[in-house]
Formats: structure tokens, C-alpha cells, sequence
């Protein structure tokens, strides 16, 4: 593999902006006597938005402090994590090596990267691809399949699925600052758990942090125990739409009226559930009069093209862009 010039993480991290809190003016909060805000972290940086910059940020560093000129990570078809860790590692000068969940893709690339633009993104970033079974990927974590990797691609700095680790939660903790002190709850959708843990972490004594998983089962409770000991959090699990990827013609027509109605775009797979459960509980009185809710937008629009190409496909409604 090519080495590159040793990796420079602040050419990344130099781009770095404040975020504003956007106020939500809408019948349903007014008739409850709730303030809803949303955290808009997905204007933080263009093209690595959100909770996946806040993941990144202290893994680079460590990856430059260990001198490793290559990330290698893992992730699906549609991403947002495969995608943003391709852009990093370009912007920064790192090659990057996406363990890609389907091996399918892999047989006809070029016909691949047509139809999706998550992949298509990572690809013209330098991301090389290695796809696998969806068996050898529940495999992943195992010491038998990261040696057969350090075989294949020599030294890299590994970042897990999803880019949850410690270093992520304490890039996650950082979401949350003197600005957002005044909120009484903090909303954030779920998918490994990191970014909920960093933000349980950034939280103050009298915040209590709620999340929506994108996955079904109960399994998130365990593993965001083990990135936090503090106990203000919650999880709901009534809102992922049968799990992780699926949306059906109820979410989209919620997330088209959202844009509509407040202009913010929100995605299928974690902000639309999210911003979904967060009105249901306040059309059933679940808060308290004169409460002030956070919801923090963290991401994930690219993976909008691909939703779109399989709703299409099956002859569904699309979400508006």
C-alpha cells in the first residue's frame, strides 16, 4: 500500500463551527406548554456532519499520535459512518479501508457504486473496499478475523462500527455546552450508542438524556452502561419502525410534513424516528408544563439517496429533498 504523508488531523478539525439551537414553533408544543430546540449538529461541518465528526475528532488525533497512515472501519451499504470516515481520512491524508457488510456488492462494483451514493462518495474519497458475507461480518470482532485483516492490509488504526468507542463519547461529550444548560431534557436518536453516552457524560446534574434507538431489542442498555456510569439517561424503544433501515409510508409522510412545516431536513433512519417518538410523548402529556427540550439533529442526510433508490424501486412514496 502507497504510504502517504504523515496525517495532519487539524486540517480537518480546523473547519470546525459553533452549531445554533433552532427553535421549533408548532401547535402541538404550544397546546402541551413545552419549548422544543433542535441542535442543528448537522450543519457542523459539510461534508462530515454531526455525531460522526464528534466521533472521529479524538480517534484521528490517536491515530496520528500512534503514526498510523491508514484508518480501516466497517459499516453497510448506506453508511453514514463509512462515508464520513472516507471524507476524514481524504481531508486529513490518511488512506482509508472500508469492511463492507455484503459481498454481493462487491461482485459488480461499478454497478454498485450507480445505485449507491453512499459507497459512490467513499469511493471517489479513496476508500478502498473489501466486502464480505453478512456471516463473516458478525465475525468481525472475533481475533481470528482482525489477524486475517492484518494480513491483508498490513498496519491501520482500526475504528469500530458505527465509530463507537471511548475516544467517540468523549468527542460526543463536547456536543453539549454552556448554550444548551438551560434545557431540561436532551433527545438524541440511538444506533451503537456512543453518541448518547458522550452526551449522558456532557450532561448537567439536572438534564436527563433520552434515547431513540434505530434497532430493535433491548441489547443498548448493556452496552451504553459499559461507555458511562452516570444514571440520568433513559432509552424508548416503541419508535425504530420494526428496526434498524426500515421506514414505511407513516414515517416518510412525517418527515416530508416536518420539512414542509419547519424547514429541517431530517433522514429515515435515526433523526425522523427520533423527532417522531419526541411528538408522540408530547401529544401524551409525557412532559411536564414549562419544560425545555433538546433534540439534537445528528446527521446522516447522505444515506437520504439510498432510502430513496429502494423506496423508488418498491414503488413507495420518497422523502422530499
Amino acid at each position: 500500500m502507497i504510504k502517504r504523508i504523515m496525517a495532519n488531523p487539524e486540517l480537518l478539525f480546523s473547519s470546525e463551527k459553533q452549531v445554533p439551537i433552532q427553535n421549533i414553533d408548532d401547535d402541538i408544543f404550544k397546546s402541551s406548554n413545552v419549548v422544543v430546540s433542535i441542535l442543528r449538529e448537522d450543519l457542523l461541518h459539510k461534508e462530515v456532519p454531526g455525531n460522526k465528526f464528534r466521533k472521529l475528532k479524538y480517534n484521528l488525533i490517536e491515530a496520528q499520535e500512534q503514526r498510523k497512515d491508514t484508518l480501516l472501519t466497517y459499516g453497510g451499504a448506506f453508511s453514514n459512518h463509512i462515508a464520513a470516515t472516507a471524507k476524514a481520512g481524504q481531508i486529513c491524508g490518511f488512506n482509508t479501508i472500508g469492511i463492507i457488510r455484503g459481498e454481493e456488492l462487491g461482485i459488480d462494483l461499478n454497478k454498485t457504486l450507480q445505485h449507491n451514493a453512499t459507497l459512490k462518495f467513499a469511493h471517489e474519497c479513496g476508500m478502498k473496499f473489501y466486502f464480505i458475507t453478512r456471516a463473516a461480518y458478525r465475525e468481525k470482532d472475533t481475533a481470528s478475523f482482525r489477524e486475517s485483516l492484518k494480513q491483508k492490509f498490513g498496519d491501520f488504526y482500526e475504528i469500530p462500527e458505527g465509530g463507537t468507542n471511548h475516544l467517540a463519547v468523549k468527542g460526543c461529550s463536547e456536543i453539549l455546552n454552556e448554550n444548551t444548560a438551560e434545557y431540561d431534557y436532551i433527545m438524541c436518536p440511538v444506533g451503537t450508542g456512543g453518541t448518547i453516552a458522550g452526551l449522558i457524560e456532557g450532561s448537567l446534574s439536572h438534564q436527563k438524556v433520552i434515547g431513540f434507538p434505530a434497532l430493535k431489542g433491548d441489547f443498548l442498555n448493556s452496552e451504553i452502561e459499559k461507555l458511562t456510569s452516570k444514571k440520568n439517561w433513559d432509552l424508548y424503544n416503541n419508535y425504530h419502525f420494526e428496526g434498524y433501515g426500515k421506514v414505511n409510508s407513516e414515517l416518510i409522510a412525517f418527515i416530508n410534513s416536518f420539512k414542509k412545516t419547519h424547514n429541517i431536513q431530517l433522514e429515515p433512519i435515526y433523526t425522523g424516528k427520533m423527532m417522531y417518538g419526541l411528538i408522540d410523548l408530547i401529544s401524551n402529556a409525557f412532559f411536564s408544563e414549562n419544560t425545555r427540550i433538546l433534540a439534537v439533529h445528528t446527521g446522516g442526510l447522505q444515506g437520504i439517496s439510498g432510502i430513496n433508490y429502494r423506496l423508488k424501486k418498491s414503488g413507495k412514496s420518497t422523502i422530499k429533498v
